[in-house]
């Protein structure tokens, strides 16, 4: 078997970190203009893009996967990082050569760079037409109107009760298994790094008899699993009177739906649907939670819980709110109540304002404790606005930064390709999501523990739910034989 694989160039992509972007797919059912999204970053800049789809839809628009047919363009961006909003210029100064070619094409800038740029993008990229941040596509007909009318407009008010409840999203990447489903927005964690809290406002929780509904109606459209998207999922928290935790706190206010109540609602829809969640925070994330896990075989056992650093220094100027030990801590309750088999992976920040070697092996010493299965890794990128920016100076140079991030990934891969080497001749099962992105032969799934497992096609189809014996691996993907 581990001959056939490597001759078949089956291997996927190294653990390392990459910039996704996503597109429209084409839809046709007969309306006037056509819709392309092009999405930036991460899961929720994806969901939000399906709410935008649906909110459209009803004003008469197709989506369409070919840029030079469409009647709007919006590019949905990231300001996570420097080069994610580099991209989108560059991204825009091509889309001006089809606005030039199509006088009446309006070009539209959405999310978190549209959020904290504002009227400057107007200004500065005489292309866009219209600027709506995170919690304005309810106004999107409105500006596109505008727009129409050759005014140029913009909407990035940031709203204290913006949840989109109420709106059945277009799933556009839909492999018809697996589904998104936004629970909360915004974030509360001052995080001096993170540009989050200024381009999508404070928390906010969504109902959960809305989210129980659209997974409900996932489960019945054929989906099989579903991942509730927070920026903070630990933090979620509903009552009739208030749905941000802070303020709940303040008014004396008791939640009458936490993250635990509701990991367990949604699982007890059926016990066929895979619930997964991302992403949560170490200082808030619960024993309830954890218990609440262990208590669902369809609740995966994977928990997306980023460090950030191993210094206690670092993390202190970075406004974390836990230290090394609280983390080790946690990672120890993970491995108590859920088993040394749970998944566990890390977002990593190299090169952060003042670090030096002693705190960069700091974080290695962590890793090596962990032995996380996967990781985000990034340098660190000074974003305007944030209080690192206001407060502290981004003195790692360029280079040492790189150097220190490279040497992040080779022990993150080497402690990937060791977690999976112990999986070696063991069962799991695995949901079927598609083809193997080398061969129609294979089919691809993962495990609960979130890791991707490659198998011979046979009779199996999106959706099956197959038991899989693990017979080589890779750093990143898992290889086996249904049994």
């Amino acid at each position: 078997m581990s001959n056939i694989i490597s001759d078949l160039n089956l291997l996927e992509p190294a653990n390392t970190v990459s910039d996704e972007i996503r597109t429209t797919p084409n839809t046709s059912t007969g309306k006037s203009r056509k819709l392309y999204i092009e999405s930036y970053g991460c899961q929720m800049n994806f969901s939000d893009s399906e709410i935008v789809a649906s909110i459209l839809q009803k004003e008469g628009f197709d989506t369409t996967s070919d840029e030079s047919q469409a009647d709007v363009i919006f590019l949905n961006t990231c300001s996570i990082r420097e080069k994610a909003e580099q991209t989108v210029r560059n991204r825009l100064a091509q889309v001006n050569q089809l606005k030039r070619k199509k006088p009446g094409l309006i070009i539209g800038i959405l999310g978190c760079m549209a959020e904290r740029l504002k009227t400057a993008l107007l200004e500065e990229e005489k292309t866009v037409d219209l600027v709506a941040g995170p919690d304005a596509y309810r106004d999107l007909p409105n500006l596109l109107q505008q727009a129409d009318e050759g005014q140029r407009s913009v909407n990035t008010f940031l709203s204290r009760e913006e949840t989109y409840a109420d709106i059945a999203p277009v799933r556009l990447h839909s492999n018809g298994v697996t589904a998104f489903i936004s629970i909360m927005r915004g974030c509360d964690n001052m995080c001096t790094f993170c540009v989050v809290p200024f381009t999508r406002g404070r928390e906010r929780s969504r109902d959960p008899r809305s989210i129980v509904a659209e997974a409900t109606r996932l489960f019945e459209q054929g989906y099989r699993e579903v991942t509730l998207l927070g920026q903070n999922v630990d933090s979620y928290a509903w009552s009739p009177e208030e749905n941000n935790k802070a303020f709940m706190q303040k008014k004396g206010i008791r939640p009458q739906v936490n993250f635990a109540n509701l990991l367990e609602m949604v699982a007890r829809i059926n016990p066929l649907l895979r619930v997964r969640f991302s992403t949560s925070h170490p200082k808030d994330i619960t024993d309830e939670v954890l218990h609440t896990m262990a208590r669902y075989d369809n609740i995966c056992k994977y928990i997306h819980l980023p460090v950030q650093s191993g210094s206690n220094r670092i993390l202190e100027l970075m406004n974390r709110g836990y230290t090394r030990e609280w983390y080790l801590n946690k990672i120890a309750r993970i491995r108590h109540i859920l088993g040394n088999d749970c998944g566990l992976s890390s977002d990593m920040i190299a090169g952060f304002c003042t670090e030096t070697e002693e705190d960069h092996q700091a974080t290695l010493s962590l890793m090596d404790e962990v032995m996380f299965d996967f990781s985000y890794m990034f340098y660190y990128s000074e974003r305007p606005g944030t209080a690192a920016a206001k407060k502290l100076k981004d003195d790692v140079p360029p280079e040492v930064k790189k150097r220190r991030l490279n040497e992040i990934i080779n022990r993150q891969n080497e402690h990937a390709r060791l977690r999976n080497e112990a999986d070696k001749g063991r069962v799991f099962e695995v949901l079927v999501e598609g083809e193997s992105k080398r061969s129609a032969e294979y089919l691809q799934g993962r495990n609960s523990a979130n890791k991707v497992v490659i198998f011979p096609r046979r009779n199996y189809r999106k959706g099956d739910y197959v038991h899989v014996r693990i017979t080589h691996c890779t750093s990143a993907t898992l290889f086996g034989e249904t049994i």
